[in-house]
């Protein structure tokens, strides 16, 4: 595991600052990439000690990590007894997850292929290109950076369409949907790289219709991907 270690000796005030903004964001993605994998099972007690002795920080980042993931849904926090990662979505939850990303989704893929420009462009195409690489791995470590770097793809989208609260919601759903589906990881990622293809490919020769079509296609079929899970309780 990685040890994030911070010294200010000799650092200005402000290049401190920025260490220790880092430091925070990567103790935030090594515990969603935990959360994700299922390393943190769902409802497990979360030890800020441990985790602090695992990553070699202070608690404070570890704790406003986990106020993060908690505003996220990801942990739960209860008196007298701590954090714990959030139980395991519901039918129901996956259900209305998929009926919020088919409202917003297409909209948002429309609206960004009108704002297109050469880095929103490269930003996808590196993002897709990441998710290429980790297509022929099927473990749950790898499908973890998948989810990233799917999560990632579609939040560029979502900020090219210029609407914030379209940003802010769909970063929550996404990673709800990849903390349902990494349990059935290898029936996702081939599939998924395909969707990503053709939509990347109708964003790219500026077709707005049909980067919205193959927006609500890839969702569709996402969901479909997992019913058969959630229909049998996995």
């Amino acid at each position: 595991m990685t040890r994030f270690i911070y010294s200010d000796s000799g650092d200005t005030a402000q290049s401190r600052l920025k260490t220790r903004n880092a430091m925070g964001e990567d103790v935030y993605e090594v515990l969603l990439s935990q959360i994700i994998s299922l390393k943190i099972a769902p409802q497990e007690r979360i030890s800020v000690d441990s985790l602090a002795r695992e990553l070699g920080v202070s608690q404070t980042p570890i704790r406003a990590a986990l106020i993060r993931l908690e505003a996220e849904g990801l942990v739960v926090k209860k008196h007298n007894v701590g954090y714990s990662a959030a139980p395991t979505l519901s039918a129901r939850d996956f259900e209305e997850i998929y009926e919020m990303r088919m409202l917003l989704e297409p909209a948002a893929a429309e609206i960004a292929t009108r704002n297109m420009n050469d880095t929103v462009a490269q930003r996808l195409q590196q993002a897709h290109d990441r998710m290429c690489e980790l297509e022929s791995e099927q473990t749950k470590r790898s499908y973890s950076k998948f989810a990233r770097f799917d999560a990632e793809f579609h939040a560029i989208i979502a900020e090219a369409s210029g609407n914030s609260l379209i940003v802010d919601t769909l970063g929550r759903l996404l990673t709800h949907t990849h903390l349902f589906r990494s349990r059935r990881h290898s029936a996702v990622t081939r599939e998924a790289v395909s969707e990503h293809s053709t939509l990347l490919n109708a964003m790219l020769r500026g077709d707005a219709a049909g980067a919205k079509w193959a927006m609500a296609e890839h969702i569709n079929h996402s969901r479909e991907r997992i019913v058969p899970f959630t229909e049998a309780g996995l």
